[in-house]
């Protein structure tokens, strides 16, 4: 594949990711976006609900499916190893898109709030789980999860170092997984919560939580063992109940997992 072709096609997975994300944020909290989880095509409450779940049904099997190691064994025998995190970050924004089109309203109140300071704390609230999304990713290492650090290597005929030792910075000393925490608290902060966004929260609260539990930290567990299983005992998972007691330590191991709605790589 010619390199500066690469290049651009990892450019263009990540201005489709980056956009989408930026969408999402207006379609969650109903903001300057032309379709929202409570603005948007309607129809009969029976089929929006179908519709609805297997759109989300669709992102969690895409999601998870296509992170996992044994389908990238697999499909790296016919995609190029330097895009295909670009590959996969692309189909997964492609997905979110679909989920904006054609996501059903179902606007049925399931509470609202009318106190002017408490609808605003709501929405500080969401706000803080968004930057919370955004500034984990660069925690760890935003360019290599989005594939742009991949695709620039290989324009520049280098290989990237994947044997950095397992460390932990910042948030990822409070919880193993502060990127999760911070889409629950973006999709649950709201002081208007119809029927959709309830089940849209609910949805990808499950799938978030059998994810990172079921696949990503038994994927984590196989590639750091005991080291990561260290982290586990000592640092919650998504809930900081308790002041962590995990050390930052070196250990052979290399960057592995990713996230995007379902797994969040290891940091390191």
């Amino acid at each position: 594949m010619s390199r500066l072709l690469a290049l651009l096609y990892g450019a263009f997975a990540y201005t489709v990711f980056l956009l989408s994300f930026l969408y999402a944020i207006g379609f969650v909290s109903g903001l300057g976006v032309p379709r929202t989880i409570d603005d948007g095509l309607t129809g009969p409450p029976a089929v929006a609900l179908v519709i609805d779940l297997l759109l989300l049904g669709l992102f969690a099997v895409q999601h998870s499916g296509m992170a996992r190691p044994a389908f990238k064994r697999w499909w790296t025998r016919y995609v190029p190893a330097p895009i295909e995190r670009s590959t996969y970050v692309l189909a997964s924004s492609l997905v979110l898109v679909l989920l904006f089109w054609q996501w059903r309203t179902l606007p049925f109140v399931i509470w609202q709030m009318d106190n002017e300071p408490a609808r605003w704390v709501l929405y500080a609230l969401a706000a803080i789980g968004w930057l919370l999304v955004l500034s984990s990713t660069f925690v760890i290492n935003h360019f290599d999860l989005f594939g742009l650090r991949q695709v620039w290597h290989f324009a520049r005929r280098r290989h990237p170092d994947r044997d950095t030792p397992f460390v932990t910075r910042a948030f990822y000393r409070i919880v193993r997984h502060p990127l999760m925490l911070g889409f629950l608290i973006a999709f649950w902060s709201t002081p208007d919560m119809s029927a959709g966004r309830l089940l849209f929260a609910l949805m990808t609260t499950g799938y978030i939580l059998v994810a990172v539990k079921f696949l990503e930290e038994r994927d984590l567990i196989a590639q750091y063992g005991d080291t990561y299983r260290s982290y586990q005992r000592d640092v919650p998972m998504l809930v900081p109940w308790r002041f962590a007691r995990w050390h930052a330590s070196a250990s052979p191991s290399c960057p592995l997992g990713h996230v995007t709605g379902g797994s969040e790589r290891a940091p390191h």
